[in-house]
């Protein structure tokens, strides 16, 4: 069930619009506020999911709506309304965070497309909060290994700016670590940043997850959704494995890139987007230009800052403190005792060939740990970590 708060000083105006959204959608609760002082009491005592604000009130008008609701709650998405609107204020209202700002007596199929497309985003950002918050110890980036220390340097400089980021490695070296970190010590942290693996869409559906739909757009389209473009606006879009991003959605990446647009399968219509770019992946995307295979404009557009992340087997040193940081975090994952591991196991392991890189050792410390004993001998490592 969504919740939808209506602030709205006109009694009439407010009855036809809970009639209309409620009738639109059984799963749509409309509750209502005659003003903005009650609509401010509501959100502070109860969770909305999107918020319908007349801006000609009395007591308080909708612009300080807004503005206290992006101090108390951000992620609530608010759409604007009013019969004296003009373009100095929607672009005003806009400014200060409203999702979109719809003139009075609005159209009903722009107001119905609105509060579904609201919902959405609301729904993708709460879901980023939440992994977010989830992982955000998962993503510590371990090791003091001069190509790690090489990495936080450059992370430190370059995450304040919005400068488009191409990370490349093979694959388990924690090219997604150093994206987090970009972010988070970015000036858009506390805006979302959403994650795309585009190796894992097909590619006939890779557009429509990045840039969303309208109705009707293709098989299976039964209503407007918003894309992940949109769902990052003011944050963070990370491109994971992008060497298998299909040319035709390239294409409207690039355009992202130059113009700050998109635009919807099936639609015609720009929405504007502020997103920053990291891409990531572990071709040679040089050798996929000269393929044909990807877009030597889109790859200059990408590639400002170029970080490389080492494979495990350049940076033996970090092992030691990459097995300890992954003891700690197994056992606390199931509840059990840290085990130790042995100088002889450790050195053992430092002398593996690691082809599967970071991903692999933190699957061979999770196998030790349940097979061994309270230490990790190398006698252990010889019975359950051969490769």
């Amino acid at each position: 069930m969504s919740k939808i708060l209506l602030i709205e000083d006109e009694a009439t105006i407010r009855r036809v619009l809970k009639k209309i959204i409620s009738e639109e959608n059984d799963n749509y609760e409309v509750e209502e506020a005659e003003d903005g002082l009650i609509g401010i009491n509501m959100i502070t005592k109860f969770d909305y999911d999107l918020i319908l604000c007349d801006i000609k009130m009395p007591k308080m008008d909708g612009v300080e709506v807004l503005e206290k609701v992006k101090k108390l709650k951000p992620e609530i998405p608010i759409v604007m309304l009013s019969g004296h609107g003009d373009l100095d204020t929607a672009v005003n209202t806009m400014r200060l965070g409203a999702f979109d700002y719809i003139s009075k007596p609005p159209d009903l199929n722009r107001l119905l497309n609105t509060v579904r497309n609201a919902l959405d985003r609301k729904e993708l950002v709460v879901e980023n909060t939440i992994l977010k918050k989830k992982v955000s110890k998962k993503y510590e980036m371990i090791g003091d290994s001069e190509p790690i220390l090489q990495i936080k340097t450059i992370i430190e400089k370059v995450a304040p700016t919005d400068a488009r980021v191409l990370i490349t490695g093979e694959n388990g070296t924690g090219k997604e670590l150093v994206a987090h970190w970009l972010h988070e010590k970015s000036e858009r942290t506390k805006a979302p940043m959403i994650e795309v693996n585009c190796a894992a869409i097909p590619s006939e559906l890779i557009e429509s997850e990045l840039f969303g739909h309208v109705k009707g757009s293709f098989t299976g389209a039964n209503k407007d959704r918003a894309g992940k473009f949109e769902a990052a606006n003011g944050g963070t879009i990370f491109l994971d494995e992008i060497g298998d991003m299909s040319l035709s959605a390239q294409a409207k990446v690039l355009r992202a890139l130059q113009e700050n647009k998109i635009s919807r399968v099936g639609s015609d219509r720009d929405i504007k987007v502020n997103v920053r770019i990291i891409a990531a992946t572990n071709k040679n995307l040089k050798e996929e230009i000269a393929k044909g295979k990807f877009r030597e404009d889109l790859y200059h557009r990408l590639a400002v800052i170029l970080i490389r992340v080492p494979s495990l087997n350049e940076r033996r040193e970090d092992i030691p403190l990459l097995i300890s940081f992954f003891t700690n975090q197994i056992a606390n994952e199931q509840g059990t005792v840290v085990k130790l591991f042995s100088e002889k196991a450790i050195k053992l392991l430092q002398n593996y060939d690691w082809t599967g890189n970071i991903r692999e050792l933190r699957n061979i410390v999770e196998r030790l740990i349940i097979l061994g004993e309270k230490e990790i001998t190398e006698k252990d490592v010889q019975l359950f970590a051969s490769k």
